[in-house]
């Protein structure tokens, strides 16, 4: 039986949306070191390629290329008080968290210099001091630990907040949808980040998602999301702004899809057979984060082409720099196995 209007219950509240993102105006020196930060990204990971060819960096070596718009622009809205953790595509969040590229080279390497003393190499980087709280070996692991993050600035009442990027693969494991939960139940100061590159490991994500407009994934728990041109690095930067005021404001979490595109294969044992090299340089060619914004920076008259030019060589000696310094660097004394490691006693 139909219950009557005067015993239905009432209608939910209409959730609160954030504004939709704008396109960051930013200044000529912001497009410099929009520009400059993409190219040091680009420029190391390139030479990281060459290295792991060489056989100077062991392990599995996640490169970035491709998608440097994405931390580019969202670092560069937040503040000293945040916190990011990331995956194992992680040398590129490294650099633009303000981490010296010859700590970061070292790690690739197993050098004791390196940021983790050598033991984490391409997946493991970790550095308080910079408030980055490690790339992450297990696939979407790093989700509940972020979202533990947002809820240690909430509990410290620090102004923090934590940003969480995972990929699109990532994002259909269960572990981040039972995050999702906690941090809307608590209102938790967090911006997960979707740096959805479009292939997984090697799936495109229109196979292997039912709902594939990632943007929407938190809608269940009542997260709001925003989809993003994840190429322009402005475009980031815009919706970033809005989901820093959103999260700081007391809000609760959101969700950013970025919608961005990896050159090379998954690791550099992918060879990527599973899309055609049209398409690689179809975006290369259409969509290069670089290179839009090299284009904003000449429209702007931020610079010239021999500033542009200046500044690639400026950024090709630091990396050749860091280079230089990984392969030189001593590896760690054997004694080193046993430092900072958890060890647990039962009994």
């Amino acid at each position: 039986m139909a219950k009557s209007p005067a015993s239905a219950e009432p209608a939910p509240p209409v959730r609160d949306r954030p504004n939709e993102p704008k396109r960051y105006a930013a200044t000529n020196d912001e497009l410099l070191d929009f520009y400059r930060e993409m190219l040091l990204i680009r420029r190391f990971e390139e030479r990281a390629g060459q290295m792991y060819g060489m056989g100077l960096i062991g392990g599995f070596c996640h490169l970035y290329i491709g998608q440097e718009a994405v931390v580019t622009g969202v670092q560069s809205a937040l503040a000293k008080t945040d916190s990011v953790i990331t995956g194992y595509r992680e040398h590129g969040h490294m650099l633009a968290a303000g981490i010296d590229p010859k700590a970061v080279m070292a790690e690739l390497t197993g050098r004791a210099p390196g940021i983790s003393k050598g033991k984490g190499g391409s997946m493991h980087m970790f550095s308080v001091e910079h408030g980055f709280y490690g790339g992450h070996g297990i696939v979407a692991a790093q989700v509940p630990l972020g979202t533990g993050l947002g809820f240690a600035h909430k509990y410290k009442n620090d102004g923090g907040l934590s940003v969480t990027y995972f990929g699109d693969g990532a994002a259909n494991q269960g572990q981040v949808y039972e995050s999702f939960n906690m941090a809307e139940l608590w209102k938790l100061p967090v911006i997960y980040v979707i740096e959805n590159n479009q292939y997984a490991m090697g799936t495109s994500v229109n196979r292997s998602s039912a709902e594939d407009q990632l943007y929407r994934r938190g809608e269940s728990f009542r997260v709001p999301g925003l989809q993003v041109d994840g190429m322009d690095v402005c475009a980031v930067r815009g919706a970033t702004d809005v989901a820093v005021d959103w999260v700081r404001s007391g809000k609760g979490p959101i969700l950013l899809e970025m919608k961005t595109y990896r050159y090379r294969g998954h690791s550099m044992s992918d060879p990527a057979k599973y899309r055609s090299r049209e398409e690689v340089a179809a975006m290369r060619e259409k969509s290069d984060p670089i290179e839009h914004c090299k284009k904003d920076i000449l429209s702007a008259g931020a610079a010239d082409e021999a500033k542009l030019k200046d500044i690639e060589k400026e950024v090709r000696a630091v990396v050749a720099d860091a280079a230089d310094f990984a392969e030189s660097a001593p590896e760690p004394e054997a004694g080193e196995l046993f430092t900072d490691v958890l060890v647990g006693t039962y009994g």
